[in-house]
Order: C-alpha cells, then structure tokens, then sequence
C-alpha cells in the first residue's frame, strides 16, 4: 500500500466516524441548539388528538402537523383503530349448542329408528348364532387349556428371562450372568408360591361349588370356564364371532390429508404458502363428524375463492384418496368467498343407502306446508313447498329430469284438493301412473291433436287465472289478507281456489313448435308470472336447457329450479340463474352416475345438493292408485281421471289480439289482412271460418287498432298495395291492456 492510499483510507475513516449534525440529535453532539428535538411519544399522542389525520398532515421531521398538502402523511395511525372489546363480542358468531340433527324431530326420529334397528340387528343376529358360537368355543376348549396350563409354566419358570441369559453365557460375561441367575432364582420362588396358592383357591372353590352350589350354579360355572379356555385357544385369523355390520372402510379425515388433498390441486397460491412452510388453508373449526361423513372448514389463502377448488373437484377427490361421489366442496354464502366447507362422505352419494321416504307406504299432502322429496349430502330430508311457486327443471338426457318431475307430480296428487294437468310429450307414458290415475287433463305424445289438446286447455287455464285473480280481489282483507291463495281459502270449493299443478316433460316441445310455440310460450311466461298467487303452479321439464326451448321469460321468472347433470355453463345458468357458473353453483360437475343428484334452488335458500328420492314405476303406480283412492272418498275425481272427453270452450279460448300475434311472427312487421284472416280460419275454423278482410277491421276497432296500407307481393309476383296491420301495434295494445289487468 502506497502513501496516497494509505491517506484515502484514513480519510474515509474519519467521514465514517465524525457524526452528521443533521442526524445527530443528542445533547452531547455538539448540534445546533435551535435544532427540534423530537418526542415521538408526544408526537403519537398529539396525532390520535387530531383525530383521524383527515385535517393538516403532519409533518414527520418535525414533529408537528403542516399545511403542506405535499407533506407525508401517515396511513395507518399508531392508535388501534376498530370496534372496542364489548363490540368484538356482541359481532361474534356462536355456534350452534345443538347438531342439527337433534334440533330436527324429523332427524331425531330418524336416528333414533336407525339406532333402535342397528342395535336391534347386532342382537338378533348374534342370538341367533350363540349356540354355534358356544359350540365352536367349547370345542377349542382343550386347546384352551393347553394354551393356558403352557403359558402359567412359562410364567413360573421366568422362561422370558431366558434369552438374556443366554447371550451372557455367549459373551462369557460371568458377572451378568450370575446377577441375571439370582435374580430369576428370585422370580421363580415367589412366581411358584403364587402359582401354589392359586391351585389351592381355584380346587377350593371348584370344591365349595360342587358340595355346596346348586346344580344351575354348577352348570354355569362350568360353562363360564369351557368358554374361557375356548377364547383362549382361538386362533387370530379363525374368529368364533362374525360381524353382524360390515361398516365402510373410510379412513380418518385428518388435516395432514386435506393439506396433502389442496395442495395436489397445483392452485399458486396454496402451493407457495406449502413450499415455504405455511399450511395455504387456515381452519376456522376443528375436523369433525358431519352425518356419514367428516366435515372441514377454513379459509383460502388471499385471492383463491371455493370455486377454484369446486372446478378441480376430481383432483381434490384424488388427492383425499376418495372416490368423486364422496367429495362435496361447498361456499358459506354468508362469509367471504374464500370460506370452503370441505364435506368427504363415508360412502358415494349415488351408492349410499338412502332413507325411506315418507310418503312411500301412506300418509297425504297439504301443498301449502314443506314436503320432503330428497336428501342431501349427509343423508338429512330436504323439503319443497309447491305452491307460490313455478319451477325448471334441466338437465341432459337419462340423467332422472323425467323421475324428478314426476315425483313432484305424486307429491301434488296426494293433495286430493290439487287440479293436475300432465303432459308427456315425450310419449312414452313416464308419467302415466300420475296422469291415468288422477289428472284432470292428460297427454302422451307431440302429435297435432296432442298440440291442439294442450293449447285449449293452457287457454282455459289462462281464463282461469283471470277469473281467480278477480275472485281473490273482490275477497274481504280479512278473509284474504294477502291478495294470494290459501290454504283455507283451497278448503272452500264455492271459491274455486284450489291449487292446480301443471306438470310438462320435454316442453321444448311446445315452445320450438312451427305454428304455436309463440303462443304456448306467451301463456306459460303469463302463467310462471302471475300464477302462483292464485294457485297455479307450472312445472316444466327439459333435456334441452337453452333459450329456445326454455324461454327466457320464464326461466328468469321460475323461483324453484332443479339442474342435474348439463354440460356446459350455458345450460347450468339457464337453470339454475344468471352468474350462477361462475359462483361456483355447478351442475356440470356431476357425474354420469349420480342420477337424481341435482342442485335445488328454492325454500328462500341458496343453491344445495340433493338426491331425490328414488320412486320406480311400479312404486309410482301404488302411490298413483292409493292418490286416485283418497280423491274418491274426498269426491274431488274429475276430468281425464274419470274418462270425461275434454270439449274446450269457445268463449275461454277466443282472444282475437293473441290470436292474431300467434298466426303472425315476429319475422313479419306487416301482413295483409286476407292473408292474416286464413291464417286465422286455420287456426279456430270454427271462430274465424268465413271472415273477410272488412270483418277484421270491425273486429279491431273496438281494441283500437287500425288497419294500414301495406305493400306486399302476390302469388303471381307483381307488388301490390292493401290493407293489413302492423304486428307492433298489436303487440302494444296487448301489452297496455294485460297491464292495466295486473295493475287491477
């Protein structure tokens, strides 16, 4: 090191080491004396005066607040910010005290049945083979004995001591050996006292009992010791007792597993929180039993939502070690979106053995109280009340839409005081042992004279909920509070309230037919809109879930929806509401084999998993017959049930403006009135058989509408000028006069 170096050095030392009176605020350092010095106790406690630092910022190098609006300003304030203690408490959310299993009676019976069944089967099963499990034992007996006697001379002679004094003697080892020798001669003399002992009370007892006990006594104590010495010599891989229950080999859930489980799912979030030591998944509640199955709940990491994992079902089932049916990841609605309910059942949803339904054996409905119809995941009853409602259900086909639909309809057709109307335009008689039985109207089939059968009665249907809606108007305020249909008004037949149930399977049908779809869509949205305050309630069914043949007038106005297994987000919102795919309400991860397993929109909850009850076709046909039976004795048979020919009226189905919308698409702003009129004669030939254009135009005026000129072409080409309407004024003045009748 050269002189100018070793100088530079000095010279950086002594920087380093002379103290910046800029920094350097310390009485002994020589600063300047105006220079402030600051308290940062009285600094905070100036700060939380302030109040919330909204006024002058405060200026941190000199410790007091400035006007500066460029000045630094502190966000979070040293001063704790938030609710105090006693708030904390008073927004705390307790859990339940009670499982909801016993807060439900329903539930309470139902484990009490299974609990009384169980135990009564281990009890009847094992008495019934306790005399071959005292023969097996009485037959090992000896075995027993010698297995025991063997074992007592083993334990006399210390013979478990006998390998340690064995490797002494091969290590030639004489100290050990002869402490190990006395310290056996010492084991072997009491051991052999004891053993004494017990021969003499066991011979005086066996002694006293054969002089001095009766002969049951005798007899029991004998046995009680053959069955001894038979367990005893049992051998491990040939028990003398069976199992009466096979129970389902599913393991423990434990928290390793669920963080093994979430982090196979390759979500960023969880896997670097793992990498680097954290568990990526904060349970709010210990791991517990939940039903037939384990239930897990926690918190996400930051910015990972349930339906990151509801999307990756198939690999958190893999990573749990389960299979698909058993592994059910929920949202809590009411906490954040990165609450996960993890439920892993014992057995698959699809396989598992299911209650017996209620109404199975007897018992009847009253539509305007809750009904079981299936269960959820952990096997509890889940209810629908079918009135004030109007309901979809979708899904693709063989999935049980059509078993679904019909259990509702039996469900209604134990209310004897319920009206149904069924239609199969399927055709192939799934729903005819509710239709046969005790419809009022029914069809099987999409034929023309199925169609023109269904339209007439929707029309009459139309007419009827006019007529209720006047009906439940013109009622006192107290007899009809509500301005809806109740269940006492429903048990006055001179009112005619009574609920009726519409029930259509595959209504793409109607609503993508040629020449009436216009008109059976513009009833059923009137009828999903309006009905369920006067009893009417609509039920359609699809395996084709999309706009055309699921309208969107009326799959936005249905408030209970059933979507079992569809393929894509499209159908799954059509069903089940817009947005509904991507809050991870998906019925798309359904699998081939949970038929009848669906999510249930409805009861004023959110969207759930249930099975419906499963009802064949032989079981819908008893409870069909026992339906027909109570309506027999109640006198409230009618219609196609009593074999009556179905004449529509002609005052009921005649509305000219609807009819001439349904003759008329929306494709033709202007049609001329001839051509209007023979699509009108084709429609009813017995309303508008013989009309004429000027016959027409006096019918218009009285809705105040108005014929136009119209240009159009003939059948020969040529462009001509004649009378017509405008389809818009039409659909205006329709829409004027249904809401001035609603507003009424």
């Amino acid at each position: 090191m050269n002189h100018e170096e070793e100088n530079e050095l000095f010279n950086r030392l002594e920087a380093d080491l002379t103290p910046d009176p800029t920094t350097d605020r310390s009485p002994d350092s020589g600063a300047d004396p105006d220079t402030n010095v600051v308290d940062l106790d009285k600094a905070r406690v100036a700060r939380s005066e302030s109040g919330d630092g909204s006024g002058d910022s405060y200026d941190s190098e000199s410790g007091s607040e400035s006007g500066d609006p460029s000045a630094r300003v502190l966000v979070d304030g040293p001063a704790p910010v938030g609710p105090g203690y006693l708030g904390r408490i008073m927004g705390a959310k307790r859990r339940d005290t009670l499982p909801p299993w016993l807060r439900s009676t329903a539930e309470l019976r139902t484990a009490a049945r299974w609990a009384a069944g169980h135990y009564g089967h281990l009890a009847a099963y094992h008495g019934l083979r306790s005399p071959y499990y005292a023969a097996r034992l009485a037959v090992q007996s000896p075995r027993g004995a010698a297995k025991f006697i063997g074992g007592s001379m083993r334990w006399a002679a210390d013979r478990e001591g006998e390998p340690v004094r064995l490797a002494a003697v091969r290590r030639e080892d004489a100290a050990e050996y002869l402490k190990l020798s006395r310290q056996r001669d010492g084991r072997v003399r009491l051991r052999t006292l004891v053993t004494v002992l017990a021969m003499f009370v066991g011979l005086g007892a066996a002694l006293s009992i054969y002089v001095l006990a009766p002969g049951w006594l005798q007899a029991l104590s004998v046995g009680a010791v053959i069955l001894a010495l038979g367990a005893a010599g049992t051998q491990s891989d040939t028990p003398v007792v069976t199992r009466a229950v096979e129970l389902p080999k599913s393991p423990k859930l434990t928290s390793d597993i669920v963080l093994r489980a979430l982090g196979s799912l390759g979500i960023p979030a969880i896997s670097q929180a793992q990498a680097k030591g954290r568990t990526g998944f904060e349970f709010s509640a210990p791991i517990t039993r939940d039903g037939p199955g384990w239930r897990a709940e926690g918190d996400l990491p930051y910015g990972v939502t349930v339906t990151d994992v509801i999307d990756k079902r198939d690999k958190l089932a893999s990573g749990l070690r389960r299979p698909l049916g058993c592994v059910w990841p929920e949202a809590v609605p009411e906490e954040h979106t990165g609450r996960l309910v993890m439920w892993v059942g014992d057995q698959d949803m699809s396989t598992a053995k299911k209650p017996a339904w209620p109404l199975l054996k007897g018992g009847a409905v009253d539509l305007f109280k809750p009904v079981a119809f299936g269960t959820d995941q952990r096997g509890r009853w889940v209810e629908i009340t079918l009135m004030y409602i109007a309901a979809v259900i979708g899904a693709i086909p063989r999935m049980g839409k059509t078993f679904l639909l019909r259990l509702l309809l039996l469900i209604a057709a134990l209310d004897v005081r319920a009206e149904l109307h069924t239609y199969d335009l399927k055709g192939t008689g799934d729903l005819d042992p509710v239709g046969e039985r005790v419809s009022h109207r029914h069809r099987a089939g999409d034929d023309d004279d199925d169609i023109e059968y269904a339209l007439a009665d929707l029309r009459e249907l139309r007419a009827e909920l006019r007529r209720r809606a006047k009906m439940i108007r013109s009622l006192p305020r107290d007899i009809c509070p509500e301005s809806k249909v109740t269940s006492e008004l429903a048990n006055k037949p001179k009112l005619g309230l009574h609920p009726i149930v519409i029930g259509v399977d595959e209504c793409q049908v109607w609503f993508e037919h040629p020449k009436h779809g216009a008109e059976f869509e513009e009833i059923c949205t009137d009828l999903v809109k309006r009905g369920p305050a006067t009893g009417i309630v609509l039920l359609l069914a699809t395996q084709r879930p999309d706009a055309k043949a699921l309208p969107t007038g009326i799959s936005a106005n249905a408030s209970a929806r059933f979507c079992l297994k569809v393929m894509g987000q499209l159908e799954n919102d059509m069903v089940l509401g817009t947005s509904s795919y991507r809050r991870g309400i998906r019925a798309t991860m359904f699998s081939w084999k949970d038929k009848g397993i669906h999510y249930f929109v409805g009861e004023g909850a959110d969207a759930r998993i249930v099975s419906s009850a499963y009802v064949d076709a032989p079981t819908a046909e008893a409870i069909g017959m026992r339906a027909r039976k109570l309506r027999e004795a109640a006198g409230t048979l009618s219609g196609h049930a009593l074999g009556e020919a179905f004449e529509a009226a002609e005052s009921a189905a005649y509305d000219l403006l609807r009819d001439i919308l349904a003759v008329v698409p929306a494709e033709e702003p202007k049609v001329w009135s001839e051509i209007v009129v023979a699509r009108l004669a084709e429609l009813r030939p017995d309303v508008y058989g013989g009309w004429d254009p000027e016959g027409l135009s006096a019918a218009l005026k009285p809705h105040g509408v108005s014929t136009v000129q119209v240009w159009g072409k003939t059948a020969a080409g040529k462009g001509a000028n004649r009378k017509g309407i405008e389809r818009s004024r039409i659909t205006t003045t329709v829409a004027e006069r249904d809401g001035r009748r609603d507003a009424g």
